[in-house]
């Protein structure tokens, strides 16, 4: 049910696509603060978790283990974070975010600490490399 899946303008302008999972884009939130991705569930409309079918919602728990996955394997963090917050974009989407003890908000969130810190083209670029074979 991808039909009219339109991807919310701010998550499309913060973030970069990676590829399609069965129920969800996955996303890398342009931010080399930290390694984190976004996880948008292709349902048309939908806001909250709550509004997901029983299948959907089994199969968003396993596409966020999957993310958190590839993120432990590829940096190994002190702490994984999955948050959905919602309150400025409400379309329903999933942070799962690698922490680390010596990162620029530790031990707190990641919302509202600092600005934004864009990736440079190289780095982002093999950042996606490593990533792309472990959420295949």
């Amino acid at each position: 049910m991808t039909e009219g899946f339109l991807l919310a303008q701010r998550l499309e302008a913060d973030s970069l696509f990676l590829v399609d999972w069965p129920l969800c884009q996955v996303r890398l939130m342009d931010d080399a603060r930290f390694p984190w991705l976004i996880l948008v569930p292709r349902r048309p409309g939908l806001e909250e978790w709550t509004e997901l079918e029983p299948e959907d919602s089994a199969l968003l728990a396993q596409e966020i283990g999957r993310a958190a996955e590839a993120l432990a394997r590829m940096f190994t963090p002190t702490k994984l974070n999955v948050g959905a917050l919602g309150n400025i974009v409400r379309q329903m989407h999933v942070h799962v975010i690698a922490r680390f003890a010596t990162d620029a908000a530790w031990p707190g969130p990641v919302w509202g600490q600092g600005l934004r810190i864009p990736y440079e083209a190289l780095p982002r670029d093999r950042l996606c490399a490593g990533l792309l074979p472990l959420l295949k």
